[in-house]
């Protein structure tokens, strides 16, 4: 939970011209997780599954091996998974993101007392 006037952190990384990572990717990826399908998991983030399968693809060719598996639909279905290097990659996400908010915080806690932006609620 968020205290008076603690900053919001959005963490995107720029690996190069074309290898990006930020928190919408990540949030992808964990859809991906709960649903094991890439089109509920686009579904579940108002996406389309053509938006979602070229972000997982980005991602998949981001890396030596791919983050997320997929299987192709028919009788059984279909699906997908995250690999161990997808649930790595989140997991350090997701570390990396609680750090900088609680480096954010320590460094700014001695000014929050002099801001003067309206409270939220």
């Amino acid at each position: 939970m968020r205290t008076k006037h603690m900053a919001a952190v959005s963490v995107r990384l720029r690996f190069g011209e074309d290898a990006r990572l930020g928190p919408g990717k990540i949030a992808l990826l964990e859809a991906v997780a709960r649903s094991g399908s890439i089109a509920a998991a686009g579904r579940d983030m108002n996406m389309s599954y053509r938006r979602a399968w070229l972000l997982i693809d980005s991602l998949n060719r981001m890396f030596d091996e791919p983050v997320v598996r997929a299987s192709p639909g028919g009788t059984n279905g279909g699906g997908a998974e995250l690999s161990a290097l997808g649930s790595s990659l989140v997991t350090a996400y997701r570390a990396m993101e609680a750090e900088t908010e609680a480096s954010i915080e320590r460094h700014f806690a001695p000014l929050r007392p002099r801001m003067t932006l309206p409270s939220d609620g």
